[in-house]
């Protein structure tokens, strides 16, 4: 970009809020050599759609038509309606040209084909895509391997594989790849494979979902034994109870939010395109079902923009009116909402929605040529939405409503219907997808079809962050929260739905926002506000239309996908959220509403549940830990191999390489004790959150520190634990303590935090400061272990939902089946 100021002038900025253009400046817009920005956001608009209408010259349209085309594109992303997925909007029009955010592979029983996908893998993390499998055709472990006289190592043993290859390969330079990992319930490896994640430091590239059987939920439901078949050669080599089985996938998804549920029969009997192949697995968010080798492109249409007018402007909204229509019945009052969408703009943008997509189809980059064949034979794409919260509210409909359930099956009943119309409209033009014969569409009458699927609800992550829109189907995550940005500031984002309807009654003020954020919600009842914020009426209509994911009973989460699925030939990504108060009950429950409602899959999360652990001692719970980093490690491990520790003065010197000389000095770091105490010192970096737990000797003397911040892996997570290695081996050595803290505290970053004399300069200073912290604080340290037992140690616990792997933030939102940061816009799921 020549001119620096060009992005601001751009006059589309004014329709991005601050974190959208974060967002694109970070990801999206094209960058030079380095790592300039060179186009603005109606340029990336012009790029796209330049690049994607281009497609329509292969069907006889003239560079006039085209020109049209690109119009009509243009307007559509540019004023919101509509956006294609994440690699599309960055790879439209430049060298890379792979515009398909999912793939799946297969794997079969052989190292060759193990490895054969694993390198498939990598050119398609490359490239910005992300990967599904099915294990369930490895032999399971300790199987015979008839070439080699060995044993089998089994699935969950090459799923490390695929995870450290993911690791190792940044996605062009803008996320690192994203897999799902699917395994049958009848494989003999199941129990292993459900609990995987168990150990939440590994698979950490990896969702994983159990593919559940219709023979196996029956058994469930009748407490009866189901076999576990051998895939290699398909005998029984056991049984399990089924509902213990299913009691287990309960409990893990309760304690770490996973594995997942995909109903794997359900999903083949209603896949509409049999003649092309069995299904084993999805993309890494489950809403796209796909046959080994196929990819599909996705994009979302943004509901909020449908509505005709809007019923809060000043001066026009009444909320007493409002309250009364809420207590109709909602097949009485649901024309009036409908009435207020506005379906002749949704359909236009429907179709020109499928026509994208289907060009996109064309225009794609395929990083494998088996890809391209399976992706061109059926040609799905799949088209969903975003705000629908946002749309709810503007009407004045509760999320957790009957009324908000037949709102849910219109729209998407619309949806469905406009785009089959729109690809039959293609098919006759362009010809059917090549497994047009066979296919469900065949048989329900449809001339022609140009795609094999025409409508998937997807996360939309970044490009809900881009639109301003809610998450897909999800409700809001937030009346109002912190935002912590990178120069030390702490911002109050509030909702704008939400800020608007305030102003509009007279109503906002700082005070009620305060109690928001502190609070999460309004309240539990009126009585909860402060006084003279709300009148009671107000807080009434308030309170229903403005709530959160963990004011919403799981059922209702679970009965919105069910509207939605209804009307969606792929699957549904959507998140139950549950309070960290949940039972493993509870759980249980939703997995069998999702069966009941005819899901094709489901996923949830407990609040919380997916905290880091940080020990003090070398066993949790019968799990070792390693005694310097806190990892978890299979056996006991004695300080002496991670220290070297000199027992006599002959012993070898590991950094001369040569034994000691009689009578030289060495320094010997002291011995841990099976039993030590210490306390957790929470400390805001630049890079985020910082936790630095301090343990003290018998004498009350700093003896080792265990430092965690951001993801696991991370850069940030790897500086600040190999900084505590060395403070500790330095406090064991019988270094001051006073002495390490002024070594480290002063040292500097580029992205410090505070003002004056609360400024942390870096994460190493902020270590420093937390030894002295505990100094300072020492004398009147008192630590209560009730019922401490030398097996045994003191745990300390993280609050939240870690930290954001971009930007260090703790604002990280589950939903949809990915996890997407509210500070910078970073979403594992694009």
């Amino acid at each position: 970009m020549k001119d620096k100021n060009d992005l601001l002038n751009d006059p589309l900025i004014k329709s991005f809020s601050e974190n959208g253009i974060t967002v694109l400046k970070k990801r999206y817009l094209a960058k030079d050599e380095k790592g300039e920005i060179i186009e603005t956001i109606s340029g990336m608009f012009k790029r796209v759609s330049k690049n994607i209408s281009e497609a329509d010259l292969n069907y006889g349209k003239t560079k006039k038509d085209i020109d049209k085309i690109t119009e009509e594109f243009y307007e559509e992303m540019s004023s919101l309606r509509f956006l294609p997925n994440s690699p599309t909007l960055m790879n439209a029009g430049r060298p890379l040209q792979q515009l398909s955010a999912c793939f799946v592979l297969p794997i079969e029983d052989s190292m060759e084909s193990i490895f054969e996908t694993i390198k498939n893998t990598a050119l398609i993390h490359q490239s910005g895509g992300g990967t599904g499998f099915s294990f369930s055709n490895l032999r399971p472990k300790n199987d015979t391997v008839h070439s080699t006289k060995g044993v089998s190592s089994g699935p969950v043993s090459f799923m490390q594989v695929f995870n450290s290859a993911t690791e190792a390969i940044k996605q062009g330079g803008t996320r690192r790849g994203a897999n799902m990992g699917i395994l049958r319930i009848d494989h003999p490896d199941i129990l292993d494979f459900i609990s995987s994640k168990k150990d939440t430091s590994k698979l950490n590239n990896f969702n994983i979902s159990v593919a559940i059987t219709e023979d196996f939920m029956g058994r469930v439901i009748k407490n009866e034994d189901y076999p576990l078949i051998n895939p290699r050669n398909n005998e029984i080599v056991k049984h399990l109870n089924a509902k213990e089985v299913f009691d287990l996938i309960v409990e893990m998804a309760w304690s770490s939010g996973e594995p997942g549920i995909i109903f794997i029969d359900r999903i083949n009997k209603l896949n509409p395109i049999p003649k092309a192949g069995k299904i084993e697995a999805t993309n890494p968010c489950g809403e796209q079902p796909l046959v080994a080798y196929e990819s599909c492109n996705l994009g979302s249409i943004n509901l909020r923009k449908f509505i005709k007018g809007d019923e809060n402007k000043k001066g026009k909204f009444n909320y007493k009116e409002a309250l009364k229509r809420l207590n109709e019945k909602p097949e009485v009052i649901l024309p009036y909402y409908l009435d207020i969408i506005d379906f002749e703009a949704l359909k236009k943008t429907v179709r020109t929605a499928v026509h994208f997509l289907d060009n996109v189809i064309d225009k794609n980059h395929y990083p494998i040529e088996k890809i391209k064949q399976m992706t061109l034979s059926n040609r799905k794409i799949g088209l969903g939405i975003m705000g629908y919260a946002d749309t709810l509210i503007k009407l004045g409909i509760p999320y957790n409503s009957d009324l908000a359930l037949k709102v849910a099956e219109k729209i998407m009943g619309f949806i469905d219907k406009e785009s089959k119309l729109k690809s039959e409209e293609l098919g006759m033009i362009r010809g059917s997808f090549p497994n047009f014969k066979g296919s469900v569409w065949k048989e329900k009458g449809y001339k022609a079809m140009r795609n094999g699927t025409t409508t998937t609800i997807a996360p939309t992550g970044t490009i809900s962050i881009i639109a301003g829109a809610s998450s897909g189907i999800e409700p809001l995550f937030a009346l109002a929260y912190e935002r912590h940005v990178l120069d030390n500031q702490t911002l109050i984002e509030t909702d704008k739905n939400f800020k608007n309807i305030l102003e509009d009654l007279g109503v906002y003020s700082n005070e009620l926002i305060d109690f928001v954020v502190k609070n999460g919600n309004l309240g539990h009842s009126y009585k909860d506000l402060p006084p003279n914020l709300l009148n009671p009426e107000t807080y009434e209509y308030l309170s229903r239309i403005f709530i959160t994911s963990h004011d919403i009973t799981p059922k209702w989460h679970v009965m919105l996908q069910a509207a939605f699925q209804k009307y969606t030939d792929n699957a549904v990504s959507k998140t139950v959220n549950f309070p960290n108060s949940a039972k493993k009950e509870d759980i249980k429950e939703v997995y069998l509403l999702a069966y009941n409602l005819n899901l094709k899959g489901i996923t949830v999360y407990r609040d919380g549940s997916r905290e880091q652990v940080l020990t003090t001692g070398p066993s949790v719970n019968g799990k070792y830990r390693c005694p310097v980093c806190g990892s978890p490690v299979q056996e006991p491990i004695d300080i002496k191999s991670i220290v070297p520790i000199v027992e006599n003065k002959s012993a070898v010197d590991n950094n001369a390489g040569k034994e000691k000389k009689e009578g030289e000095k060495r320094i010997e770091p002291r011995k841990r004790p099976d039993i030590i105490h210490g306390v957790t010192i929470k400390t805001i970096t630049g890079c985020g959150p910082l936790y630095v737990t301090i343990n003290y000797d018998e004498n009350g003397r700093p003896f080792e520190i265990f430092n965690s911040i951001g993801k696991s892996g991370g850069c940030a997570q790897s500086q600040t634990e190999s900084t505590g290695r060395m403070v500790s081996l330095a406090l064991r050595s019988g270094i001051d303590t006073e002495e390490i803290i002024n070594q480290l505290k002063g040292i500097r970053c580029n992205i410090p935090h505070g003002f004056g004399d609360n400024i942390i300069y870096s994460c190493a200073d902020a270590i420093g400061k937390a030894l002295e912290k505990s100094l300072l604080e020492n004398g009147s340290l008192k630590i209560s272990h009730k019922n401490l037992q030398s097996s045994h140690t003191d745990t300390y616990k993280i609050q939240g939902r870690g930290a954001c792997p971009m930007c260090g933030g703790s604002n990280l939102k589950h939903a949809e089946g990915c996890t997407v940061c509210l500070d910078c816009g970073y979403s594992d799921c694009g």
